[in-house]
Formats: C-alpha cells, structure tokens, sequence
C-alpha cells in the first residue's frame, strides 16, 4: 500500500493502492517472448528457404551445362566433311550457318543460374573452338558427393567454378581386319 497526499486537501491523509503486487509485468514480458520466439521461426524459415534456392540453382546450372554440352556435340558430329570442327562461339549454337538452311543446336542463350549473370568461362579446344562451358561463380557447391554415370565428374568439387561441361569427341575405331 502506498500512502497518498491530496495537495487540495493537505490536512487529509488517506491510502492508495498503486499497482498489483505480484502480476505486474507479466503481460509485457509474454508479448516479448512471443516476439522473439516468432523472430526465431523467420530465421529458420528464411535459411530452410535459402537452403531451397541454391538447390535449385545447383540443378539449373547441372541442366544447362549438360545442354550446352550437348549443342557443342550436335554441332561438332554435324560439321560437313571429314574434318570435324567445335564452334567458334556460344553464338554459333544458336544459329548454326555452315549449312544452306540455318540449325539451331541451341534454342536460346542461358544465363548463369549461380551468378545470375550472362556469360560463361569457355573451354577451347587444342584445335580451336569452344569445346565446353564453365561456371564463373567462386561460390562453394552445396552437394559435393553422390554423383553418377555422366555427373560423376562433378563428385568433390569445392566451387562451382570447378564444375566443367566439356564435349569429348568419341575416338573413330579402325578396323584392322580389312586390309
């Protein structure tokens, strides 16, 4: 109990009550809680989402690769002739001219899905041409292991950055037996 003094009437002298004694507070500190609480569920969210994201990108990145590998092959076997050739740009998979009616190896030109950016690191072949197609991230892989049959070569790799998609040409088997 606290003792009060009216300052009209100073003569009287009478008691107050200022507050509960024991569920003061109590309010305020639940509503903090609840705050930090739901702050701790947007952090975990948010990481899980985050978590998603670069899955993701990591699989578009894996898709892209493998077409534009894969367009780098079309072109090199469709070379006329004997001699077979790599292009000699990204371009040159989009609208292939060696021929009367122009071929597309490629529909469209990607972005990077890891840096959200245009452009590529490029793997030149010993003869000339772009043979293959690299990730200019310096970013760490998400999944580092348990890779198979054509993305085996991806297993241990610590950045995308490391993570090639290279045409290798199959070697022409010579038939000995017909001489």
């Amino acid at each position: 109990m606290c003792i009060a003094v009216l300052r009209w009437w100073p003569q009287m002298v009478r008691p107050m009550r200022c507050g509960k004694a024991l569920t003061t507070g109590f309010v305020l500190i639940g509503m903090f809680m609840l705050i930090m609480l739901s702050g701790l569920v947007m952090v975990q969210a948010s990481m899980r989402w985050q978590t998603q994201v670069l899955r993701e990108r990591e699989q578009e990145l894996i898709k892209v690769g493998l077409a534009y590998r894969d367009a780098i092959g079309r072109y090199y076997n469709q070379t006329p002739g004997v001699v077979k050739i790599f292009p000699p740009t990204l371009q040159a998979l989009q609208e292939d001219t060696r021929f009367p009616t122009a071929r597309r190896h490629l529909r469209k030109g990607y972005f990077d899905p890891i840096t959200q950016r245009e452009g590529w690191g490029l793997v030149t072949a010993p003869s000339g041409g772009i043979m293959g197609i690299y990730s200019l991230s310096d970013k760490t892989v998400f999944k580092t292991k348990g890779y198979r049959g054509e993305l085996q070569h991806l297993n241990d790799k610590r950045y995308y950055g490391e993570w090639y998609f290279i045409y290798l040409p199959q070697p022409v088997a010579v038939n000995a037996g017909t001489m």
